[in-house]
């Protein structure tokens, strides 16, 4: 799935080529996403002038003068700028049509992506308004996670992929972070101490600017909005690697099932 540092860089990449630029129409070839997209939403995005491109959690946000597109990618998809003539493939299931002969297609193999419309703060939206804070944000502290861990029994790695507890972050950056701050993903969250959340807190943002400096993380779909791969991947320490070297300590990664999704740690680095 497109991670928080994925949807950022869609966002930067994209902001350039649709700000000021008005939605001249809508081309639904397939409106069955997690959400059907509406006609509703079709008749009130065509004619507005896109005024900015935000982002809360992994969504990305289409600001207008009378409302907001919200926008998510699912598990595999992506977001790119391309001419409205350019052939459409198999998975390319919406194209927001501007002004300038270019359009905002969205590509979604698994159609678990999303395009919803509101005229209220979106923020507000019943998707967003129970987020955590952004972890790159003020509002994001060892403090918070400390305070809001104390009693819970759940694995750390499960409570930091609770967005009420922290937005967006995802399997992949969370099985990094706790390797910087040297904890065990299995670890519960309650028997964190305060010093030690501060340091994951700061491990967080370190590991998330990394991937946002390197562009993201290319695993199976996901690409730039300008079609070119991220990188992090080449520098990722456990995630994905069971069995290798730990880059630290040379002792071999090892993997195991939490919930539904792997957790990848050292166990020597990680207590």
């Amino acid at each position: 799935m497109p991670e928080l540092p994925e949807v950022e860089t869609t966002r930067r990449g994209i902001e350039p080529h649709v700000v000021g630029r008005t939605v001249t129409r809508l081309v639904v070839r397939n409106p069955r996403l997690r959400w059907r997209v509406t006609e509703k939403l079709v008749r009130e995005l065509s004619g507005q002038t896109i005024q900015a491109v935000g982002r809360r959690g992994k969504y990305l946000l289409l600001s207008t003068a009378t409302g907001t597109a919200i926008l998510h990618l699912g598990m595999s998809g992506s977001l790119r700028v391309v001419p409205s003539t350019q052939p459409a493939d198999a998975h390319d299931h919406v194209d927001i049509v501007l002004d300038n002969g270019d359009c905002l297609r969205l590509h979604d193999p698994r159609r678990f992506g999303a395009l919803l419309w509101t005229r209220d703060d979106p923020h507000k939206h019943k998707l967003l308004r129970d987020l955590g804070p952004e972890p790159l944000s003020p509002d994001f502290s060892g403090d918070r996670l400390f305070i809001k861990s104390r009693r819970r029994k759940r694995a750390i790695r499960d409570f930091l992929l609770d967005s009420q507890i922290v937005a967006g972050i995802g399997n992949i950056y969370a099985n990094e972070a706790l390797f910087r701050a040297g904890l065990r993903p299995t670890r519960a969250a309650g028997r964190i101490s305060r010093t030690q959340y501060e340091r994951l807190a700061a491990a967080i943002r370190e590991t998330l600017n990394r991937a946002l400096k390197a562009g993201g993380t290319t695993l199976r779909d996901f690409r730039h909005s300008d079609g070119k791969p991220g990188y992090f991947q080449l520098s990722l320490n456990v995630y994905g690697r069971d069995g290798e070297s730990c880059r630290v300590c040379r002792a071999p990664v090892r993997t195991r099932k939490l919930g539904q999704r792997s957790v990848f740690f050292c166990p020597k680095c990680q207590a």
